[in-house]
């Protein structure tokens, strides 16, 4: 096979075809992970609503609401309503805060019928191992004023003890603390907003 001259139209045809074929694998490759990447983040979402709302019988993620408590330009937070029946027994909330020490912190919640915290998963953080990454464990505790289970946030001050709060900090992460926290008062603002908005369903 003869050996193409080294000239410039030779290289940018060469270049051309390399890129064509590049792209032709990078989509092909995105087409055939896109499906299953989308049904394992679906079925997170949907272990994390069951693990933390009580017991319901309907389909939350058909119901989704998106609701906005943190501002303008901000991404909405989503509401999965639960029911057993026709009778409401409590809502999921997916919610978020960027101000934990690494950034971005995603948090489902869960509250019953009467706003009180049934449960909660982090969802995704960037926090520090063995320090704000504690955070899915620590707030569960019993150990001290830890856990934010079985609490109403409209009775109970959901921020640190070193604020002036009900709720202990992880020990060493104060930031991280506060960012869970301001996440979960911000998720219950989106839970009464969605409860007053659907009152007459």
């Amino acid at each position: 096979m003869k050996k193409l001259a080294s000239t410039l139209p030779n290289m940018i045809i060469s270049l051309g075809v390399i890129t064509i074929i590049a792209s032709a694998l990078l989509a092909w490759a995105n087409s055939v992970t896109a499906e299953p990447i989308a049904a394992a983040e679906k079925q997170t979402r949907v272990d994390a609503i069951k693990d933390v709302l009580p017991a319901f019988d309907n389909d939350p993620l058909a119901k989704a609401a998106e609701v906005n408590v943190a501002g303008d330009g901000a991404a909405p937070f989503i509401v999965y309503p639960a029911y057993e029946g026709d009778k409401f027994v409590g809502a999921a909330v997916e919610g978020y805060t960027l101000n934990g020490f690494s950034g971005e912190v995603k948090v489902m919640y869960g509250f019953d019928a009467e706003g009180v915290v049934h449960g909660y998963q982090v969802l995704s953080h960037a926090e520090t191992p063995g320090l704000g990454a504690k955070m899915n464990e620590w707030f569960r505790m019993e150990e001290g004023k830890r856990s934010v289970i079985g609490k109403d946030p409209a009775q109970v001050n959901m921020t640190v003890a070193k604020d002036g709060g009900d709720i202990d900090a992880i020990t060493a992460a104060t930031i991280s603390s506060r960012a869970f926290l301001s996440a979960l008062t911000e998720c219950y603002q989106a839970f009464v907003t969605y409860k007053n908005d659907h009152s007459n369903e």
